[in-house]
């Protein structure tokens, strides 16, 4: 039997086999979801172009430096508070992972020196969710030099430089010791995430990189699982050999017929019929090296993304819950993603008539008609651009793959969300000028769980998971 609080009196967790457990022995499965779009945000989640550094560069100019602090520390508060947390525990969730941004902790500027203000709201939520039975694990999901290819890293080109530049690998190891250390004696939080969505192009790095750093987080930690992601976005783990101990092994599982360019669920994408038992199999596929290494499974991120239209919308509820039955099935752990957002991919998200969504909903509206998020808008105006160029390309380079993506998927980040992304936060911004200090606060408070819409059905599939 899997519990989903943890009543044991020594609740941090380890790896026991396949399987995660308290220190007193009782077997946990974490079900839970990803904070996306908070200390590390996302244009989709938050409605904002391109990538986070950058808006938040053009905001900082527009709003001056007090009132830029004014705004995204309310955000930062409003986007989760203990109102959030009593909800998921209200639905079983029982692990809350948390993605930051090493900009919260270190400035580009003055490399290796901690900024310790931005521990703030890190240590505010993993205390909240432990009054409430939820087990957190801290996820580093934008390393400095960028460690894949996508805004979701906070990589303002397409080019991940993380893996070739020590410098920035020493970063990163001394920005977890710094971690590891604060969170040493905290059993409520079940682990550390350290390199979200890896994408080594040639995989000659990330491997000897997690030995690096477990040897240099366990050497002042030797008790928090570590949750090691695959390569090429968490899909694949053939690099790998024998695990490390104490450490879980960590997919992401998303299914093509949830993306928003896809054909319906059940139904054909790219001419391959996508129904639950295509689901499954791709969700072996990803996770064969855990069941060879008799390792737990952790599925990290999955989920679909619900564009508004009814019909779709309600496969999309449908595909997710065929997901968690599947995870159920195999005993899998996992993580939603996301909790709360503008209204695409959200258990919850902000009301129509809420301040943001009135101040930015002609922004966002505009974002979605030019196609500047390859993620919530894949169509849009630059698809007319994107397609024969794409022909061009797959014409004159046949042996060009963009790696590690397809053809469409490169152009995706090259049109997208530099070439329109990068004017259209200038444009974002501009919309904060004159705004006073009320307005600003309202903007924020938008997020606040009271403010938003919750999408019941998806809040109760997770007690089903």
């Amino acid at each position: 039997m899997v519990t989903t609080h943890s009543p044991a009196p020594n609740p941090l967790l380890r790896v026991s086999g396949t399987r995660l457990e308290t220190r007193d022995g009782i077997p946990v499965r974490l079900r839970g979801a990803g904070l996306g779009g908070w200390m590390n945000m996302e244009n989709f989640i938050t409605g904002h172009p391109g990538n986070e550094s950058a808006m938040r560069s053009a905001v900082r100019e527009v709003l001056g430096e007090r009132r830029y602090e004014l705004f995204f520390d309310r955000f930062l508060t409003a986007f989760f508070d203990e109102a959030d947390a009593a909800l998921l525990a209200a639905k079983g969730v029982n692990c809350l992972r948390l993605p930051v941004n090493y900009r919260h902790f270190e400035d580009d500027a003055r490399p290796f020196e901690i900024r310790e203000e931005g521990f703030a709201h890190l240590d505010r939520v993993i205390a909240l969710c432990a009054r409430h039975g939820i087990y957190t694990i801290i996820d580093l999901h934008s390393l400095p030099g960028h460690q894949n290819h996508q805004w979701h890293s906070d990589n303002p080109t397409h080019l991940p430089f993380f893996w070739d530049h020590p410098h920035f690998q020493d970063r990163v190891v001394h920005l977890w010791e710094v971690i590891a250390d604060r969170y040493k004696d905290n059993p409520w939080v079940a682990g550390y995430n350290p390199v979200n969505e890896p994408a080594d192009d040639l995989g000659r790095v990330l491997p000897a990189f997690y030995d690096r750093l477990a040897s240099a987080i366990r050497a002042i930690d030797p008790h928090h699982i570590l949750f090691l992601e695959g390569n090429q976005y968490a899909t694949d783990f053939d690099l790998f050999g024998d695990p490390l101990d104490n450490a879980v092994y960590t997919c992401h599982d998303y299914a093509r017929a949830g993306f928003a360019r896809s054909g319906g669920y059940p139904g054909d994408v790219d001419g391959v019929r996508i129904d639950k038992n295509w689901v499954e199999e791709a969700f072996l596929r990803r996770t064969a090296y855990m069941r060879k290494t008799n390792t737990p499974i952790w599925v990290g991120e999955f989920g679909p993304v619900y564009t508004g239209d009814t019909a779709r919308d309600e496969q999309c509820a449908r595909l997710l819950a065929d997901q968690l039955d599947i995870y159920r099935r195999h005993e899998a752990s996992w993580s939603v993603w996301t909790y709360k957002d503008v209204g695409l991919q959200g258990l919850v998200h902000i009301a129509p008539d809420s301040a943001y969504h009135r101040h930015f909903a002609e922004f966002m509206a505009k974002k979605h008609r030019l196609g500047a998020e390859a993620w919530g808008s894949p169509q849009g105006e630059i698809q007319a651009l994107a397609e024969p160029l794409e022909q061009l390309v797959v014409r004159e380079f046949p042996g060009f793959s963009g790696k590690p993506f397809r053809t469409r998927q490169w152009l995706d980040v090259l049109l997208r969300h530099i070439l329109l992304g990068q004017p259209l936060v200038q444009e974002y911004a501009e919309l904060f000028h004159g705004l006073g200090d009320n307005e600003l606060l309202a903007l924020a408070d938008s997020f606040t769980l009271e403010q938003c819409v919750q999408r019941d059905r998806l809040l109760d599939s997770l007690t089903n998971g």
